[in-house]
């Protein structure tokens, strides 16, 4: 009876401590948690909080048929890619459609983009959209071609960073190159882009600038040409049919140089000191076979890339500047020597 007694004792004992080890700890008290902080429990996967969204930020071009914007793009991307954003690229069909890029920024907005990094195509045109993005509390980065600061006023814009070159003074020095080239009296042409953009009228001062400091200069056509290499080829072909004796001609933009130089070699006229702006692959392949006297590297890909950068900053909450110039290259045989 003893031995039984003494039996039922030890198995009471061992099921109290079996129990004890496999009870659950108790929660710690709030008491415990002021007491020792450590005593609060890890956080979990479960209870983890969210990782943050990366926020949309939309790069609006005028069109990827001319290859500066695609060079715009990929320093877009690569900020993509540095920055950790989401991109969204949205361009026009043209760089006359100027409706068509309206329209875009509209269903950005509508899409509920956090930024709208806008090249525009047209230096008034765009102001309604883009305070209507303002209004929308979407940020907004002008680079390439500004808006109509006075304008942009009028309607009650906020000031918008924007970031570019100097256009005048670009187009000044790619001029200049031909300018200095003249020692007796020639006829030169001056091929301008959209005329509502102010890009365009920049670098057609910065030509006159140049050409007016040469007295044996005398400009006998400045005509648009809308940026576009056909419609170049066209102008420049009614142009020297009136004005025969052309010298010198300076053209806005790359495009519009390659269908002078397209002209030029059907006519054979080998006499034409031709000199334009962007740094296309295929410009800066006729200025090593002398085709192409100068053109203007404006560094694209390096706007792209500040554009989507300033656009982030913003969002942070960071003061940006209202403006940022990149500096501008001469491309010339000799510089790429």
């Amino acid at each position: 009876m003893t031995s039984l007694k003494a039996l039922l004792a030890a198995s009471a004992t061992a099921l109290l401590l079996l129990t004890a080890c496999s009870s659950p700890p108790a929660p710690a008290s709030s008491m415990d948690l002021l007491a020792d902080p450590s005593a609060a429990p890890a956080a979990t996967a479960e209870t983890a909080a969210p990782a943050a969204r990366a926020p949309t930020v939309a790069l609006v071009m005028k069109t990827l048929t001319n290859p500066f914007f695609v060079e715009m793009e990929k320093g877009a991307r690569q900020a993509e890619k540095d920055l950790g954003i989401n991109l969204i690229v949205k361009t026009a069909a043209e760089e006359t459609s100027i409706e068509q890029q309206i329209e875009i920024v509209g269903n950005l907005i509508d899409d509920g983009v956090d930024a709208i990094v806008l090249a525009p195509a047209d230096s008034t045109g765009l102001i309604p959209v883009v305070k209507r993005a303002q209004d929308n509390g979407v940020v907004v980065i002008n680079i390439d071609n500004p808006l109509d600061a006075k304008i942009a006023a009028q309607r009650g814009l906020a000031p918008i960073p924007f970031i570019s070159v100097d256009n005048e003074q670009g187009a000044y020095t790619s001029a200049k190159f031909l300018s200095d080239q003249v020692s007796a009296p020639v006829e030169a042409v001056i091929l301008e882009g959209i005329r509502t953009a102010q890009n365009a009228n920049d670098r057609k001062h910065g030509a006159e600038r140049a050409f007016g400091e040469n007295a044996l200069i005398k400009i006998v056509a400045e005509e648009t040409a809308n940026w576009k290499i056909d419609e170049a080829h066209a102008v420049i072909s009614k142009i020297f049919s009136r004005h025969p004796n052309v010298k010198v001609v300076f053209a806005a933009n790359d495009m519009m140089a390659l269908g002078v130089l397209k002209y030029l070699e059907e006519t054979g006229r080998n006499d034409v000191l031709v000199a334009s702006y962007d740094a296309l692959e295929e410009a800066v392949a006729a200025v090593k076979t002398g085709e192409l006297q100068a053109t203007v590297d404006q560094q694209a890909a390096q706007q792209g890339y500040m554009g989507v950068e300033s656009a982030l900053k913003a969002l942070h909450g960071d003061e940006l500047p209202v403006l940022t110039l990149v500096d501008t290259k001469l491309i010339t045989a000799a510089a790429l020597k």
